[in-house]
C-alpha cells in the first residue's frame, strides 16, 4: 500500500496523481549502462584470456561481474528514486513524499495554499518536466524537481483550491 492510500483520511479520494519524469532516469540509466558494458567487456577478456592460456583469469572475471552488477545496482536505484516520490491532489490537500530510507512529506491543506508556481527549463518544457514550488500561507516555498507535466499538475491543485472557496 503506497504511503498516500495509508495517508488519506475518512472521506478524502485522490483527484490526480503525479510522479517523477522519465528523465530522472537518463543519467543512472547511462552511467549503468556504461559500467555495466565494462563489466561485460571484462568477462569477455577474461574467456579470451582463458581460451588463449588454457586457464580462465579469475580477477577479470570477478572485477568484470562485479562492474556489472554495479551497473545494475546503479540504474535499479534510480528506477527506485522515481518509484519512491508519490505526489497527489486529493479533494482536501496536496500530499508528496519523497525518499524511501530518508522520507520526506508534505501535506498541505488546498485552505491553505498560498501559491504554486512552475518553473522549466527550455529542455524541460519539450519533454514535459519541471520544479513545482508549493507555498502555504506563511511558509516558506517547497521546491520539487523533475514533476512530470508540472503545469497539469498545477492546474488541478488550482481547480480543487477554487472548489473549495
Amino acid at each position: 500500500m503506497s504511503y498516500i492510500d495509508k495517508s488519506l483520511i475518512e472521506g478524502e479520494t485522490v483527484l490526480y496523481k503525479a510522479r517523477l519524469h522519465w528523465i530522472v532516469l537518463l543519467w543512472p540509466a547511462l552511467l549503468g549502462g556504461v559500467i555495466a558494458f565494462l563489466g561485460i567487456g571484462f568477462l569477455v577478456g577474461g574467456v579470451y584470456h582463458a581460451a588463449r592460456s588454457n586457464g580462465f583469469s579469475g580477477a577479470m572475471g570477478v572485477v568484470g561481474f562485479l562492474l556489472f552488477l554495479g551497473g545494475v545496482l546503479l540504474i535499479g536505484a534510480g528506477i527506485a528514486r522515481r518509484n519512491a516520490t508519490e505526489i497527489a491532489v486529493t479533494n482536501r490537500r496536496v500530499l508528496i513524499k519523497t525518499g524511501m530510507v530518508n522520507r520526506r512529506t508534505l501535506e498541505l491543506l488546498l485552505s491553505r495554499i498560498e501559491s504554486i508556481g512552475v518553473n522549466e527549463t527550455p529542455l524541460g518544457r519539450m519533454l514535459g518536466y519541471g520544479t513545482v514550488i508549493l507555498r502555504g500561507t506563511g511558509g516558506t516555498p517547497e521546491p520539487f524537481d523533475r514533476i512530470d507535466q508540472p503545469l497539469e499538475f498545477r492546474k488541478q491543485v488550482q481547480r480543487q483550491v477554487e472548489a473549495r472557496l
